[in-house]
């Protein structure tokens, strides 16, 4: 009877064995693409893509990850199968003015023993409208008041109103209220990231007071390029406190981590990336996160605050005075997680990866 129950628990334990051995597990990763410009296209600002909120979850909605992408992990170890991906600048369920979302979706399957890398574009996921109302549209309906409305809900647009309605793709009316009657003057079906802009007049017929109105699409902005990358970054002009550089500095051109990767030799160049580390070795890939550090002769940036790959990263030299006192991290531990701007030269290697040496110029943000 023992013999028996041992050959079961030693068969059960081959059997648990071999499945653990054929079971592989998969890998999901995620970047924001940077080999596209920066731009809003819209006029309005796009905030950090640090700042999106970030959401990953399983076929069954089991959520693996919901928070700011800036913290998410560089990668998850997963179950082979199929993944959602969903980042978003901000929540967007109701028409807004001056609202515009920014992001992607993706659905990506994971096989055994894989590592899945998406890439992320930042692309407008809602639309809007502008209206160019005419003076003599005001004359001829000086009670009139105009509206936008779609299946969410609809917003006043005042004959004044300067800003761009934002709203979720789909229909949306254009309605003319006016002594107490609604009447639709047109409907348009909006696709993401288009602007209209649509003008408002009347017949020259009319009269003060009259019942005639004229709608003509002024212009449509169909952005036909899908992405509107930031890589790692803002677009808007950089705001903060600190630095040695004046801010009226454009600094649009600045590159991002993965950039300047691609850009050794250039000189006096601004990068841009979040500080994550110090105490970096010439050869390995040790690098300290903190709190404590030893030395204040350099420290790491990466496109991602919460990168703790060596290989991620920038090097950065702080050469001495001014910028190696305000910025090294053996002063300022607080540092690490802060957005900075460094103006150098990019250099390969130092301290085993592409580096920033040379520095003139900081911004902190």
């Amino acid at each position: 009877m023992l013999a028996a129950g041992t050959i079961l628990l030693l068969a059960t334990a081959c059997q648990d064995f071999f499945q653990g051995f054929g079971r592989r597990d998969a890998f999901l990763k995620w970047h924001f693409d940077p080999g596209l410009p920066i731009g809003t296209r819209s006029g309005g600002e796009i905030p950090d893509t640090n700042d999106f909120i970030l959401t990953v979850s399983d076929a069954k909605g089991n959520i693996l990850y919901n928070g700011p992408y800036g913290h998410s992990p560089e990668a998850l170890t997963v179950e082979p199968g199929s993944y959602n991906i969903d980042v978003k600048s901000i929540e967007f369920t109701v028409p807004s003015f001056d609202k515009p979302q920014y992001g992607d979706g993706k659905v990506v399957v994971v096989r055994g023993g894989e590592t899945a890398d998406v890439r992320l574009d930042c692309q407008l996921r809602n639309a809007g409208i502008r209206l160019k109302v005419e003076p003599e549209f005001l004359t001829a309906y000086p009670r009139g008041t105009l509206l936008l409305k779609s299946a969410e809900g609809k917003l006043m647009y005042s004959f004044t109103e300067k800003r761009t309605a934002y709203f979720r793709p789909g229909a949306v009316q254009l309605i003319l209220s006016d002594g107490g009657k609604d009447e639709t003057l047109s409907t348009r079906d909006l696709a993401a990231r288009e602007i209209w802009t649509i003008g408002i007049s009347v017949p020259e017929t009319a009269t003060v007071g009259g019942k005639g109105f004229k709608i003509e699409l002024d212009t449509v902005k169909v952005w036909k390029s899908d992405s509107f990358i930031i890589s790692g970054s803002s677009s808007e002009s950089p705001g903060g406190s600190g630095g040695s550089s004046e801010w009226g500095e454009d600094l649009s051109d600045a590159l991002s981590v993965s950039m300047a990767k691609a850009a050794v030799g250039m000189k006096e160049t601004w990068v841009f990336g979040y500080i994550v580390g110090g105490d970096l070795t010439t050869t390995g890939s040790k690098m300290n996160t903190g709190p404590d550090f030893s030395k204040n002769t350099h420290f790491a940036i990466a496109a991602r605050a919460s990168a703790t790959e060596k290989s991620s990263c920038l090097s950065v030299e702080l050469p001495k005075g001014p910028i190696r006192d305000a910025l090294n991290l053996v002063d300022h531990p607080d540092l690490v997680g802060s957005r900075v701007y460094l103006k150098g030269n990019i250099v390969e290697p130092y301290f085993g990866i592409t580096g920033v040496k040379g520095c003139t110029e900081y911004i902190l943000k």
